[in-house]
């Protein structure tokens, strides 16, 4: 299931299914709110999204109940979730997944938010997308791409988007001090297997879709592409037991390829020991693996469908990711 575009007037609702809203600045929710409306959105929040526990998100009951109304409004078009954070994996056997199939409609968000996305294409088969928060359009520079391919996947009336790299990306505190910001020159992919594929994107945030496994909310990767990152808590030997875990999955030769999100600075997986880790994986040696992709903890980023089509092509000095909506 497809869920439909965004028009003007549409509703979005906001939700945290992970970390508390209450933890953003009042000068990010009021940019982020400006910014959807300037898009021509009525921006709406969930009743439960300021409770806050030691742990620093809502009850379980609470944000179920938060997840269950945006989906069952009839007048909401889309949800955002506010931040990611830990927890979003608590809620899926509470989740009432006919609700969500019975009312089909754009879920977006990343990180954390990994596990429901992937869960909800499991489980209903609704195409939703691993993309910005709703804190994201709070970020002051250098959020013209990421803005751009949000409007390309949701407004724009194409069937298919054409990833092309961003210029410039950052990984810093950027909610902490908006002006003092490092940028640094896109040097492009980095290719490590050249071929060509067509399959169905899943993944997200890996050591949250590792959580999965084993579980009736993994969804199959029988023709698959995968779309990889990790944050600031990982490391080359980390990512690459993560990787080699989704590897042990029952149907992992089903995938046709692999796009790797860009690795924050912090994590020290520089581009040989990516391409160390991925040689030394046999299971990988035949098809396309390219990294340094626009999507992750880094910023900018590009919104892609979990559950929708994806072209990957990757040559010698070329690689074209195409996404079908």
């Amino acid at each position: 299931m497809v869920p439909e575009r965004l028009k003007k007037g549409d509703e979005v609702r906001v939700i945290a299914p992970s970390t508390s809203h209450s933890i953003l600045s009042k000068e990010n929710i009021e940019l982020s709110t400006y910014r959807l409306e300037q898009l021509g959105l009525k921006v709406t929040f969930g009743k439960h999204i300021n409770e806050s526990n030691s742990l620093f998100t809502s009850s379980i009951e609470s944000r179920i109940a938060d997840l269950h109304d945006a989906f069952s409004d009839k007048n909401v078009k889309a949800i955002l979730t506010t931040i990611g954070g830990y927890q979003a994996n608590q809620l899926l056997s509470y989740i009432d997944y006919n609700l969500i199939r019975e009312n089909p409609k754009i879920f977006c968000g990343y990180s954390d938010i990994t596990a429901l996305g992937n869960a909800i294409y499991a489980k209903t088969g609704l195409v939703n997308y691993s993309g910005i928060h709703f804190s994201s359009f709070g970020m002051i520079r250098g959020f013209e791409y990421s803005l751009e391919y949000f409007k390309k996947m949701f407004l724009d009336d194409t069937t298919s988007v054409e990833i092309a790299p961003s210029r410039e990306w950052s990984n810093d505190a950027w909610y902490i001090d908006q002006e003092n910001r490092n940028f640094y020159p896109n040097e492009d992919y980095l290719i490590i297997n050249e071929g060509e594929c067509e399959g169905i994107a899943v993944g997200g945030n890996l050591c949250t879709l590792n959580l999965l496994q084993g579980t009736e909310y993994m969804p199959s990767l029988k023709d698959s592409v995968l779309f990889i990152e990790d944050d600031k808590l990982t490391c080359p030997k980390t990512f690459d037991r993560d990787l080699q875990s989704l590897i042990h999955q029952p149907g992992f030769n089903g995938v046709k390829g692999i796009i790797i999100g860009r690795f924050e600075k912090v994590s020290n997986v520089s581009n040989e020991l990516i391409q160390t880790i991925i040689q030394t994986k046999r299971e990988l040696s035949d098809i396309p693996v390219v990294a340094n992709a626009d999507f992750g903890h880094t910023s900018p980023m590009f919104t892609f469908p979990i559950g929708g089509k994806v072209n990957l092509e990757v040559k010698q000095n070329e690689v074209k990711i195409t996404l079908h909506k």
